[in-house]
């Protein structure tokens, strides 16, 4: 089991791509949801944030930040442990 990941983006944000390609070197299923052009959804995504760029990633439904803080937790050895925690 491993954790419940989502991240809020549009198609073609350079930190989106980012954070698909580092997601997917470590193998991680998540949901993406595009906020491109939906308003109610992008709201949604700043209101559980505080954050009004994308991507918003969020893991076992906390928010971790952007494919910068992502990245820094990975370089910190962080990241794989909080990947492998089974949601609750």
């Amino acid at each position: 089991m491993s954790a419940k990941v989502t991240m809020y983006s549009t198609r073609f944000c350079p930190f989106c791509m980012r954070a698909r390609s580092l997601l997917g070197k470590k193998e991680v299923a998540y949901e993406e949801i595009d906020i491109g052009s939906d308003a109610s959804l992008h709201q949604k995504m700043q209101a559980l944030s505080g954050r009004t760029s994308v991507p918003q990633i969020f893991i076992n439904d906390v928010a971790v930040g952007g494919y910068d803080d992502i990245a820094l937790l990975d370089r910190q050895g962080k990241l794989d442990s909080m990947l492998a925690t089974p949601s609750a």
